[in-house]
């Protein structure tokens, strides 16, 4: 083969795999790690989709409670556990109607199109606060559950329905554990 057409090849093989490099970094920026769902990032530009398309739209808020207490009784891989059990209860729950993320340490969230193809929130919360095995412990786990229609709110954002169900949320913890509101 003639050396001026690999020379000419190769920084366009060098742009391909740098591209390529780029696209798997972004996309995986996009993804948690540990628990496979969306990051914060990922997340909200789906989720602003999916409520501008959806008046229906369900926006929910999850916290794990007394998260800190697990880490520290029975180590990170216990805290790790727990949060990769959350997350798949979660996407469990939003099943193909709707996506969920997790947003930063023990806080959830989705975004849920048409509610009344999900199993409620009832069945959300009963799916939460099941324990976890790990090292032959049944780590207890519960969780503060804040959600929001979309169609409650007067100007239907991500932003607002987020700030609503946070709200939410935190009513829900200054009950004690294990509720929903």
């Amino acid at each position: 083969m003639d050396t001026h057409v690999i020379a000419a090849a190769l920084p366009a093989l060098g742009w391909a795999t740098h591209g390529s490099l780029l696209l798997h970094r972004l996309a995986t920026a996009r993804r948690d790690p540990l628990t496979g769902l969306h990051t914060r990032a990922g997340w909200t530009t789906r989720a602003e989709h999916l409520m501008v398309r959806n008046p229906s739209a369900l926006v929910v808020l999850v916290d794990l409670d007394d998260f800190k207490n697990i880490n520290d009784t029975y180590g990170h891989a216990a805290g790790d556990a727990v949060l990769a059990a959350t997350a798949h209860r979660l996407s469990e729950w939003c099943g193909r109607h709707g996506i969920a993320a997790r947003l930063g340490g023990d806080e959830f969230a989705a975004v849920v199109t048409d509610p009344d193809r999900s199993s409620g929130l009832s069945a959300l919360r009963t799916a939460l606060d099941r324990p976890v095995d790990h090292g032959g412990h049944a780590l207890a786990v519960s969780a503060s559950v804040g959600h929001c229609h979309r169609k409650t709110l007067l100007v239907p954002t991500l932003t607002d329905a987020l700030s609503a169900a946070d709200l939410a949320m935190y009513a829900a913890k200054g009950h004690g554990r294990r509720n929903t509101h």
